[in-house]
């Protein structure tokens, strides 16, 4: 596929027109209630396994190298607040929205390709059916509450994998840990957390349903349409973190 500025500039023009077609469709009826719940169980099953796993290492690296830094600067009973928040602010929605993008996203854009290059986007839109409405919002919505869902079980993961190689590797107190977990992170760390990781699911979604909604040359096209949906998402991703978290601190007064 040949790259050019006018080409960027079109794909990103289309995509962010499928998004407002998107947010337009949602409150039309009939919702497609079955379309979301199976692809929520779809997408929950593809991502709860492996989420869980990596959140584990995740949550033990944080754990370590904030563990041993506290312990250089004398200030081990910090180290549960500080893990907590590193994990709650920005482990959790990172690792669930990479593996909604890498796990959820890839198949949503693997589905809608076929679809693509078997014609029948275009015989429903013959038939006068919405393709944007029949399949992609349902599947927008249920990234989004996936995402939701995923990212309290990272939160909890992480954090007991925190405490364990803090305590138990570490030789860290436990009652100090614990103790800590209110002196610098507060409810809106998590609410926070939960609007990135639903605004994370939606993005994925919105560009693996694009991509495959605009796969060309057959089954290789949808290939290429897969891969160019993850590497798309995680910069869209890690660019969105990097803003929603800088008007996060603008706004939310922190705890010192």
């Amino acid at each position: 596929m040949r790259l050019s500025p006018t080409g960027a500039l079109r794909h990103s023009g289309n995509l962010f027109a499928m998004a407002l077609d998107v947010v337009r469709s949602l409150p039309r009826r009939p919702f497609q209630a079955r379309e979301f719940i199976q692809q929520a169980w779809f997408v929950a099953s593809v991502t709860i396994l492996p989420t869980a796993l990596v959140s584990i290492p995740f949550g033990a690296v944080i754990a370590l190298q904030i563990g041993s830094l506290t312990r250089q600067l004398g200030a081990q009973s910090f180290s549960g607040a500080a893990s907590v928040l590193a994990v709650l602010r920005e482990a959790s929605p990172i690792v669930t929205a990479l593996l909604i993008a890498g796990a959820g996203g890839t198949a949503i854009c693997a589905d809608l390709g076929a679809r693509k290059i078997r014609d029948e986007i275009d015989a429903m839109q013959v038939l006068g059916i919405d393709p944007i409405h029949r399949l992609v919002v349902p599947r927008v919505l249920a990234s989004m509450v996936v995402a939701v869902l995923l990212n309290g079980l990272v939160s909890v993961v992480g954090v007991a994998g925190g405490y364990f190689f803090n305590v138990v590797l570490q030789h860290g107190t436990p009652g100090a840990y614990l103790a800590s977990f209110t002196t610098l992170a507060q409810l809106s760390d998590l609410w926070a957390a939960e609007i990135k990781a639903l605004v994370f699911g939606a993005i994925a979604a919105i560009v693996a349903s694009y991509k495959g909604l605009t796969a060309q040359g057959g089954p290789k096209g949808v290939g290429d349409a897969v891969n160019q949906s993850v590497v798309i998402t995680f910069m869209l991703l890690f660019v969105t973190n990097f803003v929603m978290t800088a008007v996060y601190f603008q706004v939310v007064p922190q705890r010192g």
